[in-house]
């Protein structure tokens, strides 16, 4: 691999291990605060990261004589407006679906059933009339073998932790598609702070209508809440921007399903929680269904 190249996967590895750990960070999180309370939080602290991000790349732009990122009419606005307001909704119920989900599963677990939208996606695109290919129905069939032995228990019965983590994965599959129907025609960093910023106010809501956060709560999850939105959210997706610019997105997509690794391992690790036989077998699956996707036909 070239130095730059070498360079930019370094920096996704180092993407993945991040976003891998903020689910030890969520189990953490999830013991002593709701799950809306938890989500607002790290949310606050994304947009608020996207916010400066976006500012110090305006003020580049304007050093550079490069036209501004901010839309100049009320119809760009709109469209600008529809997308973070569309985005950050499907990223509010999958993020808030997930951190339920954390409540009554493992970092694992949850990992490696989170990165299943990687598969999901391409299946979905069926409803927009685009062709999948044929080694995508098999990471299909590899999915829901490695999601049987990984989730259902006896009498064919599925946690509820599970199930929220499944569910929060076909909802980042609605969320992956409508970024990629809104980014092309807006600045990717505007569309993350307009959709940080969507699923802060609904978190927000959600948390004073539903639940009952206090300062106690808040403090002795503050270090998981920090976690999760400073470098999970604010670094990781930074990283994520600098080191794809440097390599094809086959590549790019591969070396962020480690992330699921990372969790398992973070898990391990920090809560010392183990997998049975079973389990690893389904996480396995999982991982192979995940890899076997992103590897081009050629």
């Amino acid at each position: 691999m070239k130095k730059n190249e070498m360079t930019s996967s370094l920096l996704l590895v180092l993407t993945a291990a991040i976003w891998g750990c903020a689910f030890v960070a969520q189990d953490v999180g999830a013991a002593y605060v709701e799950p809306l309370t938890f989500l607002a939080s790290r949310s606050w602290i994304a947009f608020f990261m996207m916010l400066v991000l976006f500012a110090v790349m305006e003020r580049r732009r304007k050093a550079k004589g490069e036209r501004s990122a901010v839309p100049h009419t009320k119809a760009a606005w709109r469209h600008v407006l529809l997308g973070g307001f569309v985005c950050g909704f499907f990223l509010f119920a999958a993020s808030y679906a997930q951190q339920a989900g954390m409540a009554d599963t493992t970092p694992a677990k949850a990992g490696f059933i989170t990165a299943m939208y990687v598969v999901i996606v391409p299946v979905l695109a069926i409803l927009f009339r685009q062709k999948v290919r044929p080694i995508i129905w098999l990471c299909v069939v590899m999915g829901v073998i490695g999601l049987y032995l990984l989730s259902i228990k006896d009498g064919f019965t599925i946690g509820l932790g599970d199930g929220l983590v499944m569910l929060c994965a076909l909802l980042f599959s609605l969320q992956i598609m409508a970024v990629n129907y809104f980014a092309p025609s807006m600045d990717g960093v505007l569309l993350s702070m307009l959709e940080f910023l969507t699923e802060s106010i609904l978190a927000t809501a959600g948390m004073l209508l539903f639940e009952h956060p206090t300062a106690s709560g808040l403090a002795a999850a503050g270090l998981a809440i920090f976690y999760a939105g400073f470098f999970s959210s604010g670094v990781g997706y930074t990283l994520q921007i600098i080191a794809q610019q440097g390599l094809q997105p086959a590549l790019a997509s591969l070396i962020m399903s480690l992330e699921s690794v990372f969790s398992a391992l973070a898990g391990w690790i920090i809560l010392h929680q183990t997998l049975t036989g079973r389990e690893l077998c389904g996480c396995l699956l999982l991982f192979a269904a995940i890899l076997v996707s992103q590897v081009p036909e050629r």
